[in-house]
């Protein structure tokens, strides 16, 4: 069923741009044995909106894409649920996918509902669905709309994107295909990622004075941050006040030019969700995800192998691009500490938590002061970013790749990137003690 969604939203890529959308939705929609409202709903979803089926369908569904609002829900039910995958406890695929308990069982329709008050946009159900019911709304189609726009519109790349289209495929050759896709830039996060360590450190040498302080990091995981909001909020009074390293990458460019837009890509739907949080709305303009990169790429005919590369100068660190995976927070931390506040080095203590489950064990363990750590980092997917829903790779394979590419930079730590000190300096922080003054920091931050 995935196979037949992507083929499809290849096709509408395609026919996006060689300017005959409209008609190629109604030759598919007109295909005898279809049933037009759930094909409906899917072509939809895939086009980013939420019409269903009328007489005026396309035309409803143009003018959504024309007059695209971010401010919506991501994950939905697109279909009935036929039940087959139930087990013998009576629960569904999507049902033990959930971490927070979204999803039940209309017992007089016999099928699964998402509660959307409980739904924080995770994604996990949409990969555990067995029959494709469940989707995340792809926005490729209304940023079509922005690239034929004046804006400058950056391609902000995930850690982990390293090795997701070829093994041999290097970073200034995604450059080039992000290019040829009509971006203006491509950029790592990893490099915002290095800002935010800085942050953390300085954070964490204020507020960790003896080994029995506690400090969680909220730096990278949606999921992360959900469940601290929602099920251990006692706990919120130790998560540092940062953004992730997505938002921070919006933030900064945005503030260097407020013209451009940011478009972020990673392997997470939550991400997608992350972006409509009412504090951080317009802060990034649009979410894809490798698997949806890979066929845009792919309907283009965009082959980053066969591409020049398009160089620019090395500006994220080793610590930066090790966000990637689980253990990368913590081990850049740590680094930046030993550098800028070696007495704290002896101090430190980090624990990862590794998939949902950790998560939820190791939050258990700091609620009840339970725990030989003072740093605490977690991450949603098993193996973290690289073990994300949308990834391509296997999750193994993938840190193969991101290790790779972290342990041949040039820069190692955080702190002794050039580039990013210049950029702190053009946004106004001039010094690791500028990271101290709340009102120079308030770009790096949100409220939990």
């Amino acid at each position: 069923m995935k196979a037949k969604y992507s083929d499809l939203f290849k096709s509408i890529v395609n026919a996006y741009y060689e300017g005959n959308f409209e008609e190629k939705v109604k030759e598919i929609l007109s295909q005898e044995s279809v049933d037009k409202e759930s094909l409906s709903r899917v072509i939809s979803s895939l086009c980013g909106t939420g019409i269903t089926y009328s007489d005026n369908f396309v035309e409803e569904l143009k003018e959504a894409i024309s007059s695209y609002e971010t401010n919506h829900k991501i994950v939905n039910k697109i279909k009935h649920c036929s039940m087959d995958c139930v087990d013998v406890n009576g629960e569904t695929m999507c049902q033990k996918s959930c971490p927070f308990n979204a999803i039940f069982i209309d017992t007089e329709k016999n099928t699964s509902v998402i509660d959307n008050d409980k739904c924080t946009d995770c994604g996990f159900c949409v990969e555990a669905c067995p029959t494709g019911g469940i989707l995340d709304r792809v926005e490729f189609i209304p940023l079509l709309e922005l690239l034929k726009g004046g804006h400058p519109v950056i391609a902000a790349v995930a850690p982990a994107i390293i090795g997701q289209f070829g093994d041999m495929i290097t970073i200034d050759q995604l450059r080039a295909a992000f290019k040829k896709i009509g971006f203006t830039d491509m950029i790592e996060v990893a490099f915002f990622a290095d800002m935010l360590t800085l942050k953390e450190a300085v954070e964490f040498d204020h507020f960790v004075k003896k080994r029995e302080d506690l400090m969680i990091t909220s730096c990278c995981c949606p999921m992360w941050v959900g469940m601290l909001k929602r099920v251990y909020n006692d706990l919120v009074r130790y998560v540092s006040p940062s953004v992730s390293p997505m938002i921070a990458s919006g933030r900064v460019m945005k503030e260097l030019n407020p013209d451009c837009k940011v478009v972020f890509i990673g392997p997470c739907v939550a991400k997608k969700a992350e972006a409509k949080e009412k504090d951080l709305l317009g802060d990034i303009d649009f979410v894809l995800t490798f698997a949806e990169v890979k066929d845009i790429f792919e309907s283009l005919n965009i082959n980053p192998a066969e591409l020049d590369e398009d160089s620019s100068t090395e500006y994220a660190s080793r610590g930066g691009r090790l966000y990637a995976r689980t253990g990368g927070v913590s081990t850049a931390v740590t680094e930046a500490v030993e550098r800028l506040f070696p007495e704290k080095y002896q101090l430190i203590r980090t624990v990862q938590a590794n998939g949902v489950k950790e998560c939820r064990a190791i939050l258990e363990k700091a609620k009840n002061g339970d725990i030989d750590a003072n740093f605490i980092e977690g991450m949603g997917c098993i193996g973290g970013c690289v073990g994300g829903p949308k990834a391509i790779l296997p999750r193994e394979k993938g840190k193969e790749h991101v290790d790779h590419l972290a342990d041949n930079s040039s820069i190692k730590v955080s702190v002794d990137s050039d580039c990013m000190n210049k950029i702190l300096s053009d946004i106004g922080i001039e010094s690791i003690e500028d990271f101290k003054d709340e009102k120079k920091i308030e770009i790096f931050e949100r409220k939990f």
